[in-house]
């Protein structure tokens, strides 16, 4: 057994994100588990690029209202107790909703080479969220 200190909490880059998100690493694997676990806050309107992972994502909502979306247009509205499968190589966004936090864990794996997962797109279009923020889900 190990307890892992609490890491420090970092601002995500503005490269890969809209708005302001803060991430706080919680776990790294190391040989044979290649897990990252990470809390993910973004605050109302924030969000990610467009990105995909070569191993798939899971997103568990641990508070307030955010949004998924993937390119043929489909959004999905998620609420805290809620997760999200992204399956592999699926391209796909995600964020807070327009008036409210969202916290998430983000867990994905590394390549079996150990290489970084996760390739960064370019970003949502602020009427592509707008869109999304508006549609009955």
């Amino acid at each position: 057994m190990e307890l892992l200190p609490v890491r420090p909490t970092v601002k995500t880059p503005a490269q890969a994100f809209t708005g302001d998100v803060y991430m706080t690493p919680i776990y790294n694997g190391s040989g044979p588990s290649r897990m990252t676990v990470a809390l993910v806050r973004f605050t109302p309107g924030a969000r990610t690029n467009w990105h995909s992972h070569a191993v798939g994502q899971t997103l568990h909502v641990t508070e307030g209202v955010g949004l998924v979306g993937i390119r043929d247009g489909s959004v999905l509205r998620i609420h805290a107790g809620e997760t999200v499968l992204c399956p592999p190589d699926e391209e796909h966004w995600h964020g807070a909703a327009a008036d409210t936090f969202m916290s998430h864990l983000a867990m994905l794996e590394a390549k079996p080479d150990g290489s970084d997962p996760t390739t960064w797109l370019e970003p949502v279009p602020d009427e592509q969220y707008q869109q999304a923020n508006k549609k009955d889900n």
